[in-house]
């Protein structure tokens, strides 16, 4: 185990290098492990982060600020540090988590993260364990709009409605699919103002609406971009509605090819009685 080289990634080389094996042992592993030090590493984390958006952000509210913060130090995000860190090959994990795979499991490479951040705090003071955070966020910071970060899916579409003055969607479970200790909802978004008939699948309705909120807000943003004005005025299109491989009704395209055949005939008996006179 080169610990060498996970201290040059996090940029910092530890003084007493006790903490740092702490830092990585798994309660698993041995009594000596390393959830004192999480629960510190937390504490300094959501301070540090905390104090980065406030100097960075300066026109947002608390509230943003506060969503902004408990994005960036969720489990996820951490978890995607620590991959990057490659933090899963320097573990100190049991016998039982070795087998069962722990070294992959996202809440034992966060956490783990975590106590390296409060083992740096102890070995060499806040300023080291501040560099070493601001070196994680800094770069994420600079490519992500703070305006939607940590937002989901149904908020991030309501938005952008209202911000159309359009009507906002409404959500329908469609069909519901496997037995009912493991069901799919397949839910269907609508938003008649735009012709947008959208549906996603997920393990809860909740999941199922995101699912198709995502999908209704691509297909909106392309729409608007395409032709703002066209887009308020649009009926619903099959070609629209297919997405993510469910068929939809095709009635809206039989009208429309009806319509196209009912102008032709017109144009035809106009053109006649214009030849006749």
């Amino acid at each position: 185990m080169n610990l060498q080289l996970l201290q040059t990634r996090l940029g910092y080389t530890f003084r007493d290098p006790g903490l740092l094996q702490q830092a990585l042992t798994h309660r698993s592993h041995s009594s000596l492990h390393n959830e004192r030090l999480e629960f510190l590493g937390d504490s300094i984390l959501n301070c540090v982060v905390a104090s980065i958006l406030f100097e960075r952000f300066s026109a947002l509210t608390e509230g943003d600020l506060s969503r902004l913060r408990a994005n960036l130090v969720k489990q996820q995000s951490l978890y995607e540090i620590a991959t990057r860190l490659e933090l899963s090959q320097f573990l100190r994990l049991g016998e039982g988590e070795l087998k069962s795979g722990g070294f992959r499991r996202p809440s034992i490479l966060a956490d783990t993260l975590e106590a390296l951040l409060g083992a740096i705090f102890l070995d060499g003071g806040f300023e080291h364990a501040r560099e070493a955070i601001r070196a994680f966020y800094i770069p994420l910071l600079d490519s992500v709009d703070p305006r939607t970060l940590g937002k989901d899916a149904k908020t991030l579409l309501q938005e952008f409605l209202q911000s159309k003055k359009i009507s906002l969607p409404t959500y329908n479970v469609v069909a519901t699919h496997g037995a009912a200790h493991s069901q799919e909802f397949e839910i269907e978004c609508l938003v008649p103002k735009l012709g947008i008939q959208v549906y996603g699948r997920g393990g809860s309705r909740r999941a199922g609406e995101q699912a198709a909120a995502r999908l209704a807000l691509d297909v909106a943003e392309q729409a608007m971009q395409k032709s703002p004005s066209a887009a308020r005025k649009q009926k619903p299109r099959s070609a629209q509605l297919k997405l993510a491989g469910i068929a939809t009704d095709q009635s809206a395209d039989q009208a429309v090819a009806q319509g196209a055949s009912q102008q032709s005939a017109q144009q035809s008996e106009q053109n006649q009685a214009e030849s006749k006179s």
